[in-house]
């Protein structure tokens, strides 16, 4: 069982993010709709991402029952929903917004059309056992989405700025001349050492996990054999390496003697880029697999067409192909429960909607538990929720602007580091920049670019708690705290940019998170570190209750939620349907 274990952890396959950031500013899809907690040159001219036809309602005119009914419309419960759908289960999408994607959603303004969240993906065009979860869930659903290939982005730090370049060879000659050789030796005996445990780490395929004992058959049998090839081709000395997959990757770097400091800052600076902590709390599982994707031959990162709402319009259209529906602008008041059990919700317009077999959360586990009659709530569960520690929360910046004076060789990303010795956790410290209009054009009025700049879950709550956004205060505050990002785009896009010449300038707060996408605190999620807690799993103990998105298992990511959301699917039904399902895509 242990080999079993150490095995699941494929499911935290990184490749596919950078944090998920937030419904941001439009609220609105309709032309000259108000854009809130934003400072915009004019009135939008429309807002709308998803090309799917979906159902909006005030008063909820859709169905009184389904089998399943889903809370949220994120990527874990789209992924969720849409794998019920293909199952053959009567489901239903409540989203309170009226844009589907929750932290993955894209809006429009002016024509400009904005990521306002992932903007870091890979793994896209994977298929197989090794596959990245989403792929996997998008196979089943019969989906693709057209991408964009590219393999390096700019980095900014205290030592210099240089195009880090991904594969095998590249970033050797970057660390040689920006850190040194003894950097060099440092990296390759990291490689080295990590690179044969990814085996481990990608042993199993995502979609084959469920959250009962039915995985011994779905993964453990199934996949028995690729299990022990994987552990016999890494010989003794690592399957007992492999034992250090569940433990924070901060032991791996110690056992291995790293000391060079610009290595040991890289490691950190990656390490919360994909899971909103240092290295001394993300398991050893994750950046393994991170590293196993960034640094082998023919590696490429990718970026969707369209942004990152194609994503979300290709969930919705799995969805309803298979029959699913989705529900915009129903908000979910409470979740009902009947003799300990929930059996469906009721909607802010007063409508109860059943759930013949279960509710599924997409909300994150805070705003969860306030969906719950007190009663109904085990002290223990709710003690556990409230004392969990939560990451921060993000600045926004989101631009559009003029071409004229760019470069024309402009990088989709850039990574900004102002001081090392602050850590890569400190707030106003480190800003990442995406200009995903180098590789969709579409995306942009033919010869402009739109950006997209944010602190990466540093940001402090209490520095916005209780301020009134229409206060004075609220917008000096938003000058002040924007800064940073304004100066880290105009490092990156050179003296041919200009602020003033923005077409649409956005910035958004804490506190537009908390109110838009319902974020306790407007929190990033849970902080939870590796070998000190895990994340909790997905059903609840309220029976016929489950849970899916960053708040489970396993964790904060793209991938991460989109396995999360598979889990759910997976335990809803039988294992004859589930390994039906795996036979049918292949894996």
């Amino acid at each position: 069982m242990a080999a079993f274990t150490v095995a699941t952890t494929t499911l935290f396959k990184p490749a596919l993010h950078l944090p998920p950031y937030k419904f941001l500013y439009a609220n609105k899809p309709r032309r000259n709709s108000t854009i809130l907690a934003t400072n915009v040159t004019q009135q939008p001219a429309s807002s709308s991402s998803s090309s799917s036809t979906i159902t909006q309602s005030k008063s909820f005119s859709g169905k009184a029952e389904a089998d399943v009914v889903v809370i949220g419309s994120g990527l874990g419960g789209l992924c969720c929903a849409g794998l019920l759908a293909r199952y053959g289960k009567d489901v239903i999408v409540l989203e309170s917004h009226d844009l589907p994607g929750g932290a993955a959603h894209s809006f429009e303004i002016k024509d400009y059309k904005f990521d306002s969240g992932p903007s870091l993906f890979s793994g896209f065009q994977s298929r197989g056992l090794q596959a990245n979860p989403l792929a996997q869930v998008l196979d089943a659903l019969g989906e693709s989405i057209p991408c964009a290939k590219y393999d390096s982005w700019m980095v900014y730090v205290p030592e210099g700025e240089f195009l880090s370049r991904i594969g095998p060879t590249e970033f050797f000659k970057d660390l040689e001349m920006y850190a040194g050789a003894d950097a060099v030796l440092e990296w390759r005996k990291l490689l080295d050492s990590i690179l044969p445990l990814s085996a481990a780490a990608m042993a199993l395929p995502p979609l084959s996990i469920r959250g009962d004992l039915g995985v011994l058959s779905t993964a453990g049998a199934r996949y028995a054999l690729s299990l022990l090839k994987s552990f016999s081709q890494m010989g003794p000395k690592g399957a007992l390496g492999a034992t250090k997959l569940l433990r924070p990757f901060s032991e791996v770097v110690d056992s291995l003697g790293l000391k060079d400091p610009f290595i040991r800052n890289w490691i950190d600076l990656l390490s919360f880029l994909l899971a909103g902590v240092k290295s001394d709390g993300v398991l050893s599982a994750e950046m393994i697999y991170m590293f196993a994707e960034w640094y082998k031959p023919g590696c490429s990162l990718e970026y969707p067409i369209g942004g990152s709402g194609a994503v979300v319009d290709a969930l919705v259209r799995g969805l309803k192909k298979f029959g699913g529906q989705i529900y915009l602008k129903s908000h979910v008041e409470n979740i009902v429960i009947e003799n300990g059990r929930a059996v469906g919700v009721k909607l802010r317009s007063g409508q109860f909607i059943r759930a013949k077999k279960a509710v599924v959360s997409n909300a994150s586990m805070w705003d969860t538990v306030r969906l719950l009659p007190k009663e109904a709530v085990p002290k223990s569960y709710e003690e556990r929720i409230e004392n969990t520690k939560q990451c921060e929360s993000f600045m926004h910046l989101h631009l559009g602007f003029d071409a004229e004076g760019i470069p024309e060789d402009l990088g989709i990303h850039h990574i900004v580091v102002n001081d090392w010795n602050r850590g890569v956790d400190a707030d106003q410290n480190v800003v990442l920049i995406s200009v995903p209009s180098v590789l969709s054009p579409d995306l942009a009025p033919p010869g402009k670019h739109v950006l997209h700049a944010y602190t990466p879950g540093t940001e402090l709550f209490q520095l916005w708690e209780g301020l009134d956004r229409k206060s004075t205060q609220y917008k000096q505050l938003k000058a002040e705290r924007s800064e940073v990002m304004w100066k880290a785009v105009e490092r990156s896009l050179g003296p041919g940019f200009s602020r003033d010449k923005c077409e649409v300038k956005l910035v958004g707060t804490p506190l537009t998170h908390q109110r838009f996408l319902r974020r306790n605190r407007g929190t990033y999620g849970p902080a939870i570190e590796a070998g000190k807690d895990s994340f909790p799993g997905h059903p609840t103990p309220i029976p016929q209750l489950y849970c899916c998105g960053d708040s489970t298992f396993p964790g904060i990511g793209v991938p991460a939620v989109a396995a999360s959301g598979a889990i759910v699917a997976n335990s809803l039904v039988s294992v004859s349907q589930h390994s039906q399902l795996l036979d049918a895509v292949g894996i």
